[in-house]
């Protein structure tokens, strides 16, 4: 009695050669830094940071711990801030 063996599953799939999708994707714009986010923008222009507020991307923000800062991602519960330290996760109303 012979016994049959099945052949061993590759663990990789093969990448298509050509991906379409990047092809026709818009080119992403190089990421700014705080400094140029802050150039020419009036201290009236931030609004302090609350928890309970809705935030969209591009607003300008002051926060009581680490200063002012700019919206760059928003998701549903939760806005990341570019700070002069550096980015910044913080919650806003859903």
């Amino acid at each position: 009695m012979s016994m049959k063996r099945s052949k061993a599953k590759s663990s990789g799939g093969r990448q298509s050669e050509t991906d379409d999708s990047s092809y026709f994707a818009k080119p992403k714009e190089p990421e700014k830094t705080w400094a140029e986010h802050m150039e020419g923008k009036a201290d009236t222009a931030f609004v302090p940071y609350a928890m309970t507020t809705r935030y969209a991307k591009g607003q300008l923000l002051q926060h009581s711990k680490f200063g002012k800062g700019v919206v760059v991602h928003v998701d549903p519960q939760r806005i990341e801030v570019l700070f002069e330290d550096g980015p910044k996760k913080l919650g806003h109303a859903a």
